[in-house]
């Protein structure tokens, strides 16, 4: 391909042609495929045109092509994921779903690739391409979202392959400590079966089962304990001994389960260069509000307690860092209410609401917030959600506008345009009144989360233009709101600016000049469990 095929706005389809790096690759004209070509991956990477002119990528899924490029050396800045902007574009426009542009093509990891559907040629691809552009037909938001959707794709493929620093000799001196050594042969770590045992005796059931949530119901009701679930709130308010133990051992049998040695053994390996790493597969947009999931290592949840085997390697250092009070924050862009904006400004968000005589407590405008975003019509949060809403009724009456149009069944949207579901149709009875109002609940809480979703797929792309001409940094981590770069220790404070400056940038690219800040936290520690102050 000669330099005079490429120019800024060039778009180049690219395909797989099989499980390897041979792709092919064509111009894309006015909707169509011109000139295609096969390459090794490493012949379209060779060509620093691409990158120093502009071109976009457009492919059909990310994990079917973008590894080959990625591994030829091709610095992927401008993409289009059709796949994930299908899905956008289905509920956004009211579009019938295509499996074709629906489906992952990445097959099993059992060896099944055979049931993967087949890709699309360059020749579709364009033709996809085009119908996408005349659908989002000049919506700003949309394209905004179109691009920061894909370009997710390819950061959360980079996460996975970088994966996230572990030390196991720590990870193991961590679990002896919580939960005793670990036994031979399987069975319970030694404090837990103490605690078990605890359990047991105070229940006078010698052959009960700690960890069969139905047989410890069962035990308590049977010692007086009435209560309709073990949850720690519940079981809190009874006097009884049983209650001390049962929840230390099912705190620790959280921790055992979700984060111990076997979790271990399954998510750490060991990467091509001899390092540990915690094998975190990302799922962009997993989640209908465009949060993220992961598929299973549990990444988005592990446990506080053991953070600290998430350790820097000699010579580099963590950058940890997370948005305070985000989805507060995208609640005021979003309905561009200046008094919370203001409130929220240069301090932290709750304490300003004690300040200004909003509520009491720092504890009541947390909790009073997240009343708020979730529905709460009862408890402290539904106490505090009427003075929130007198003080700001801009703010309140947004997500009271996505409460009422979710239980009529119509779809809300994200500050970018992401549509929500509809759900299914409901009775016209008591019973649809309720599963309307829940509804109604989980719309009035897609805007909010959702546009928070967007600013932190701006904040991801901004670091990772920031550290890309780093040597050695890395980002390895993300959670909703928070990041993690591993860097070269003597640098790490300058990545830790930049990570900084990149939320203030996600900011002003999607609320321009509407006065809202997003601060963000960012330490530069050994591991993670010192990432918070």
């Amino acid at each position: 391909m000669g330099a005079a095929q490429y120019g800024r706005g060039m778009d180049l389809a690219v395909a797989p042609l099989d499980r390897g790096a041979r792709v092919v690759v064509a111009r894309v004209v006015d909707g169509v495929a011109v000139d295609p070509r096969e390459h090794p991956a490493a012949a379209v990477a060779d060509d620093e045109r691409l990158a120093a002119q502009g071109a976009r990528i457009v492919w059909q899924d990310a994990r079917a092509v973008a590894p080959a490029l990625l591994d030829a050396g091709l610095r992927l800045e401008r993409v289009r994921d059709l796949r994930l902007v299908h899905r956008i574009l289905v509920e956004a426009r009211d579009l019938p779903r295509q499996d074709r542009w629906s489906r992952s093509l990445r097959g099993g990891d059992d060896g099944l690739f055979s049931l993967a559907p087949e890709p699309e040629g360059v020749a579709a691809i364009a033709a996809e391409l085009a119908s996408q552009e005349a659908t989002i037909d000049g919506d700003a938001g949309l394209a905004m979202l179109a691009a920061a959707e894909s370009m997710g794709a390819v950061v959360a493929i980079e996460l996975s392959r970088e994966g996230l620093p572990f030390d196991r000799a720590r990870h193991d001196a961590l679990l002896v400590e919580a939960l005793g050594e670990r036994p031979v042969g399987g069975g319970r770590p030694r404090r837990m079966e103490a605690l078990a045992a605890e359990v047991r005796a105070a229940l006078a059931d010698p052959g009960l089962n700690p960890d069969s949530p139905q047989d410890v119901l069962r035990a308590l009701r049977r010692a007086g304990v009435d209560v309709a679930s073990t949850a720690r709130w519940e079981l809190r308010e009874h006097e009884h001994p049983v209650i001390d133990p049962l929840i230390a051992y099912k705190r620790m049998s959280r921790l055992h389960t979700a984060n111990g040695w076997s979790w271990a053994q399954r998510w750490a390996r060991e990467d091509a260069r001899g390092r540990t790493r915690l094998a975190i597969e990302y799922v962009p947009g997993g989640v209908v509000t465009g949060r993220w999931a992961t598929e299973g290592s549990g990444a988005m949840q592990i446990a506080r307690g053991i953070r600290a085997a998430v350790a820097a390697e000699p010579g580099m250092r963590l950058v940890v860092a997370d948005a305070a009070q985000l989805e507060p924050r995208a609640l005021a862009a979003l309905a561009r209410d200046e008094a919370l904006a203001d409130a929220a400004r240069g301090r932290d968000l709750y304490q300003s609401l004690v300040d200004r005589g909003v509520v009491d407590t720092r504890d009541h405008a947390k909790v009073g917030m997240l009343g708020a975003l979730y529905g709460a019509t009862s408890g402290t949060g539904g106490r505090m959600v009427p003075r929130l809403a007198r003080a700001y009724p801009t703010a309140m009456g947004a997500v009271e506008a996505a409460a009422r149009a979710g239980e009529r069944r119509e779809r809300v949207r994200t500050w970018l345009g992401r549509a929500s579901p509809l759900p299914p149709r409901w009775r016209d009875d008591e019973r649809g009144a309720m599963q309307a109002r829940a509804w109604g609940r989980f719309t009035r809480n897609f805007v909010v989360q959702g546009t928070a979703a967007e600013w932190a797929l701006a904040w991801m792309a901004g670091v990772r233009r920031a550290i890309r001409d780093v040597k050695g940094a890395a980002l390895v981590c993300f959670l909703h709101d928070e990041v993690i770069v591993q860097a070269p220790a003597d640098r790490a404070e300058e990545v830790a600016d930049a990570v900084r400056e990149a939320a203030a940038l996600a900011g002003r690219t999607l609320f321009g000049a509407f006065p809202i800040e997003f601060p963000v936290q960012a330490r530069v520690v050994d591991d993670w469990s010192e990432g918070k102050g």
